[in-house]
C-alpha cells in the first residue's frame, strides 16, 4: 500500500488552509487599520476642556472614597492573612 500520494495531498491541503488563514488575517488587519484611520480622520474635533478648581464637596467625596478603598483593602488583607495562617 503506497501512502505517499495521500501524505502529499494532506500536506498540500495543509498549506492551502494555512494560506487562506494567512490571507484572511492579513485582510482583517488591513481593514482594521483602514477603519481606524477613517474614524480618526472623520471624527468630530474635540472640544477644548476648561480647567476649573474642584469644589470643596468633591474633595471631601474624594477623601471618603480613599477611606472606603483603604478599609476594603485592609479587610481583604486581614481575610487573606487568616486563610494563610489556617
Amino acid at each position: 500500500m503506497n501512502e505517499g500520494p495521500i501524505i502529499l495531498e494532506g500536506v498540500n491541503l495543509m498549506f492551502l488552509g494555512m494560506g487562506f488563514v494567512f490571507c484572511f488575517l492579513a485582510l482583517l488587519v488591513a481593514a482594521t487599520r483602514l477603519l481606524s484611520t477613517l474614524s480618526i480622520k472623520f471624527s468630530p474635533p474635540e472640544k477644548a476642556v476648561v480647567s476649573t478648581n474642584k469644589p470643596v464637596s468633591t474633595v471631601a467625596q474624594d477623601d471618603n472614597l480613599v477611606a472606603a478603598i483603604s478599609a476594603v483593602l485592609h479587610h481583604h488583607n486581614q481575610k487573606i492573612n487568616k486563610q494563610v495562617q489556617a
